[in-house]
């Protein structure tokens, strides 16, 4: 009798898991979808002013992305070269 209350409890602590797993999944898609709608719905009441503004914000992260992605590459070619010069004097 013990055994089949084990395996009973097991079950049901296993169903369980997967309800509250399965509940989470589903309200964290559905808040994600809402945000995103809410997000549309500004893009699309905006006015041109604010239109600009948040183009002009988005325009100043991609700058700034690029100038940091400029700099990485400098900083590889630099070693690379000094890779290469070390290599050459060493033959």
């Amino acid at each position: 009798m013990t055994t089949s209350q084990t395996v009973r409890r097991w079950i049901l602590t296993g169903a369980v898991a997967a309800i509250t797993i399965t509940g989470t999944i589903y309200g964290a898609q559905l808040k994600g979808d809402r945000e995103l709608q809410q997000q549309k719905r500004q893009l699309l009441e905006a006015t041109p002013e604010e239109r600009i503004e948040q183009l002009e914000a988005v325009r100043t992260d991609l700058v700034r992305q690029k100038n940091a992605m400029e700099r990485k590459i400098e900083v590889f070619a630099e070693r690379r070269r000094a890779k290469e010069e070390g290599g050459t004097t060493q033959k």
